[in-house]
């Protein structure tokens, strides 16, 4: 009875381990031989839960997007031409001010003495001048008497030619002297100009009559020296993006391009420009180079120096077949999507390999094949080519996606 124990035994533990060995299971350390054909069939057969789209043919825009920053579109800064002590502001930072309008004035007194003095010295040049036109008219006179004389033998010749010279002297001091009217009228001129220079006024080149002051980098009682900055005016209408782009993006660009800006100042809305100006040459230090887009202010909400984000069109493609952006997936290094079609045993996803173009962030233009019906939009990655596919929607497949 032992005897045949034993066989029975081993025989019994061999089926056991071949049965174990056979089996499938759960342990990651037991390898399974490889699917065969019936196995690869299975799969196919089994239905997948999926969702799907139709494939559409709209208009589809290619959206570049970049942040940036407002500035003013001309911006001019107010300096004193001379020397002085700042005796009153007129305006301050926020002010509306207009083309002529008086910005700030300087202490006068130095000027005005400046000013007496030059119109002093003029007065004096000028009875100088009086004073050389009697002298040269009296010497005309002696030298006319003395030339009689002389034809009647009276005066010497000496006498004759020293008249002469008297005559010559007092028509070079008339010269003189309205030289030096000259010299003191554009010293008078001078002074009137540097005393005018006491008055800052509101100056610009262009045709906007309104600016506001955007800057004030001193205060009344400051000494200012010539040409250092007083006051910064803006010009509010229109202003101008300042974005960067790499040479990627900066391919598609061109000036006259439109935009679109928003900003955190005014969530949700949007405003408008246009693309003016391309730099010729990139930033070493970024590889970027910088964009201008020139954006309408009319009722003065946008303020320089406001950080925008800039939406520009830079292709738009009608009547374009596309699909959403959900139902691409990759296959073998290559982008393709499920398309959905009818079969005896229902319905079935075949694999097509497609060319895309534009995409917007919710659909994705199909360029290559032509494409119709519907794609699958999720569930397609437990999908192979010809997988057989039950279309749910979307709370459907949200579910099963808990339960698994």
């Amino acid at each position: 009875m032992k005897k045949l124990a034993l066989p029975l035994i081993l025989i019994v533990a061999a089926g056991a381990l071949l049965w174990w060995w056979t089996s499938p299971g759960d342990d990651p350390g037991r390898s399974s031989a490889p699917a065969g054909p019936a196995a690869v069939q299975g799969a196919r057969d089994r239905v997948v839960a999926v969702t799907a789209a139709p494939v559409e043919n709209r208009d589809i825009r290619d959206i570049a997007r970049f942040t940036g920053s407002l500035t003013a579109a001309s911006r001019v800064e107010i300096t004193p031409r001379v020397t002085g002590r700042l005796d009153r502001l007129h305006v301050d930072i926020g002010d509306t001010v207009r083309r002529g309008d008086l910005l700030a004035s300087l202490e006068t007194d130095m000027f005005e003495q400046e000013l007496q003095q030059a119109r002093a010295e003029l007065a004096v040049a000028r009875a100088s001048l009086s004073e050389a036109e009697a002298s040269l008219e009296a010497a005309r006179r002696a030298l006319t008497r003395t030339r009689e004389l002389r034809e009647q033998r009276v005066a010497s010749q000496s006498e004759l030619d020293a008249a002469e010279t008297e005559v010559q002297a007092q028509a070079a001091r008339l010269e003189l002297a309205r030289s030096q009217i000259a010299q003191r009228e554009a010293a008078l001129q001078g002074a009137q100009i540097r005393f005018s220079y006491t008055e800052l006024r509101a100056v610009w080149h262009g045709d906007d009559s309104e600016r506001l002051v955007a800057e004030r980098f001193a205060d009344e009682g400051s000494i200012l020296q010539a040409n250092s900055p007083l006051l910064a005016l803006v010009e509010p209408h229109p202003l101008r993006a300042v974005v960067f782009v790499t040479e990627r993006d900066y391919a598609k660009l061109q000036p006259g391009q439109t935009v679109s800006l928003t900003t955190e100042a005014y969530p949700g809305e949007h405003f408008h420009g246009i693309v003016s100006r391309l730099a010729p040459e990139f930033r070493e230090t970024s590889r970027q180079a910088r964009v201008e887009i020139n954006v309408p202010n009319p009722d003065l909400r946008l303020r320089p120096g406001m950080f925008v984000e800039v939406r520009i069109q830079v292709r738009h493609v009608e009547n374009a077949t596309v699909v959403p952006v959900d139902a691409l997936v990759e296959r073998d290094g290559a982008p393709g999507v499920f398309r959905l079609q009818d079969a005896e045993d229902g319905a079935r996803a075949r694999f097509v390999p497609v060319g895309t173009g534009i995409r917007d962030g919710t659909w994705v233009e199909i360029r290559t094949p032509e494409l119709e019906g519907r794609v699958v939009t999720l569930g397609h990655h437990m999908l192979s080519d010809s997988s057989r596919v039950q279309v749910v929607d979307t709370d459907q497949m949200d579910v099963q996606g808990a339960r698994r």
